[in-house]
């Protein structure tokens, strides 16, 4: 459910308000209306927005060269310089590697030529004669070119060939083939000042892995503070000046039940505050009131989008579907165990579990119960029947719970009814709390449309199909649906919106039961996948009493580790579409609400 909420409005003296703005976010309760005009016109805002980033990306590159981090309370003092020593070396890397291309790309020259001193080149040319380098093909070269420029070959490439002519200065040379440009350095050189370079590449190397070991903490600080320092300039940008600047309005948020400590922390103040409820007009930001257990199932709404203020909150009525759906989809006993037991021992062992993790190991225990469950209704563990095994215990619950293929494909379409039935009874609560019941009207007459003609198919001993009492549902159903769908409009247009209204039924309520199938069929393909691995480590595992056994548990675990790995994946995809696209839709869900974030330290 959402928390109520209360609109609160402060009138300050332009001279108390930053002051009054570092109070209040002390008491760290208030969700403060930011504006985004003058945030983007604010030179230091936008400063401190690119600083932020800047200690981003240093730590992400940090935390990329994978170095054993020594854990520490983080300082921001450090953090600073640490910024600076790892930019210099950022730095420092790129200008090693652009020398490192480029003297790289030298080499690559100069090697076919060999090692020569270039200063000997100088000195020929002093004497009176030119050295010039030539590329070309084995077929282009020309034998009198040997006598001609005296023309000498240093290498050959594959095809190619490397030579130079030796004329005298003044004396002009003509080749139709490439000529070589070469650095002004001998290939020794070039190679020492490569391994130079790579040296120095290496000493920054070591010392980013020093920094990564020992300063993110300081750098995590750091940001954390420039953080800070733009949520509070924003806060002081959101402020509307009044009374030739003298006064600044501001405005804020907060739920209902923190109001009373907040009056009682105000009344000390020096602001006027006034604390009324929001009018439908108003923006609310959305704070969840759930308990424990659908509390954790709100980061799956949060995946889709916050509801809007004047919404139902749909994360406790979509819940228990999707653990139901989470366990039929993975629908192995052995499966679910493994996530239970390892998610338990892993709190049990770990030294400390972060708080945000604490509810994500809840709710994967929680799926892991409803998947051994679900499992039941099949029997599959690890892939093995249970139900073949000739246990009275296991014939016994044989005999009560399991279900055939066929059983469990109309499982799932009943379910699917179930859900979108429910979903449509969710939409007229959530048309009269918005608009009224004369809106959810038309639904209504939809739902005893759909209800009657259920109960007609599924029981006719109790309500026959085409009786008097079925008849009189349809009734009362088209002509809610056909009369009284859009109350603002004439009947005329009503009847025409109902005739498109029964196109959608028919073509939409078939599509989305028939989505429902999945539940079905990744359980069922989960369970062969599982029961091929088992065949498979029985079948390939050699003849021999070391090896064997081995090689057996080596294809069982892996198989099942690749199992179980796409099987989770998709037990949690499907059942997230099923619930954003099927059953949102039919509860007539638009969402699009803001998260509610107090101001805060």
């Amino acid at each position: 459910m959402i928390a109520k909420m209360k609109k609160l409005t402060f009138l300050i003296y332009h001279k108390d308000y930053d002051a009054f703005l570092k109070s209040i976010r002390d008491l760290g309760a208030i969700h403060v209306v930011t504006k985004a005009q003058g945030s983007a016109e604010n030179a230091a805002l936008q400063e401190s927005v690119r600083l932020s980033a800047r200690y981003l990306s240093a730590i992400k590159y940090l935390q990329g060269l994978n170095a054993t981090a020594v854990l520490h309370v983080g300082d921001a003092v450090k953090g600073k310089k640490a910024l600076d020593d790892v930019e210099d070396l950022q730095h420092q890397e790129q200008q090693l590697a652009a020398r490192l291309q480029a003297s790289g790309k030298e080499e690559m020259a100069l090697e076919p030529w060999g090692n020569f001193d270039p200063k000997s080149i100088e000195r020929l040319r002093d004497a009176g004669y030119r050295v010039d380098f030539y590329i070309c093909s084995e077929k282009q070269f020309k034998e009198e070119w040997k006598e001609q420029y005296n023309a000498t070959v240093i290498n050959r490439v594959g095809s190619k060939l490397y030579f130079i002519t030796v004329t005298p200065v003044g004396e002009y040379v003509e080749l139709e083939v490439e000529a070589a440009k070469l650095p002004d350095v001998a290939l020794s050189d070039l190679q020492a000042r490569l391994a130079d370079i790579r040296k120095r590449q290496e000493d920054v190397k070591e010392r980013m892995k020093e920094l990564a070991e020992t300063v993110i903490p300081d750098l995590q600080a750091a940001q954390a503070q420039v953080c800070s320092e733009i949520e509070f300039s924003k806060v002081v940008l959101s402020g509307d000046s009044l009374a030739d600047d003298k006064l600044v309005l501001l405005q804020g948020w907060a739920p209902i039940g923190q109001v009373e400590k907040i009056e009682e922390y105000l009344r000390v103040q020096e602001a006027y505050y006034e604390i009324i409820d929001p009018t439908p007009d108003d923006d609310v930001p959305i704070c969840f009131a759930n308990n424990r257990f659908f509390r954790l199932f709100e980061p799956i709404m949060r995946l889709y989008m916050l509801p809007k203020y004047s919404e139902l909150d749909l994360t406790p009525f979509f819940a228990p579907f999707f653990m139901l759906f989470f366990g039929l989809c993975l629908g192995d006993i052995g499966y679910g165990l493994f996530m239970l037991l390892t998610v338990t021992v892993y709190r049990l062992i770990a030294k400390k579990v972060g708080e945000g993790l604490k509810p994500i190991l809840t709710l994967v225990q929680i799926l892991g119960a409803s998947t051994m469950v679900c499992g039941l209704l099949t029997g599959t563990f690890f892939g093995f029947n249970l139900y073949e095994i000739q246990l009275p215990l296991f014939q016994q619950m044989k005999e009560a719970i399991a279900l055939d293929n066929q059983q469990m494909f109309n499982l799932s379409l009943i379910l699917g009814v179930i859900q979108i039935i429910f979903g449509m009874i969710l939409k007229t609560v959530n048309l009269t709390i918005q608009f009224g019941f004369k809106y959810a009207v038309g639904t209504i007459g939809w739902l005893f449309i759909l209800i009657s003609t259920g109960i007609a198919f599924a029981a006719p001993g109790l309500m026959p199909m085409g009786g008097a009492v079925h008849l009189v549902f349809l009734a009362i159903g088209v002509l809610m649906a056909y009369l009284y769908n859009s109350p603002d409009k004439n009947v005329f247009v009503n009847v025409g919106l109902g005739l498109w209204d029964s196109y959608n039924m028919a073509t939409g309520l078939l599509g989305d039961v028939l989505s429902y199938v999945r539940l079905f069929a990744l359980g069922l393909s989960g369970g062969i996948l599982a029961s091929v691995f088992n065949s498979l480590a029985a079948g390939m595992s050699p003849d021999n009493v070391i090896a064997g056994p081995i090689v057996m548990a080596l294809i069982f675990v892996i198989g099942h580790a690749i199992n179980i790995f796409m099987n989770v994946l998709g037990a949690m995809v499907h059942p997230m579409r099923l619930t954003f696209v099927e059953f949102f839709k039919n509860s007539g869900y638009e969402g699009g609400g803001k998260e509610y974030k107090p101001f805060k330290n």
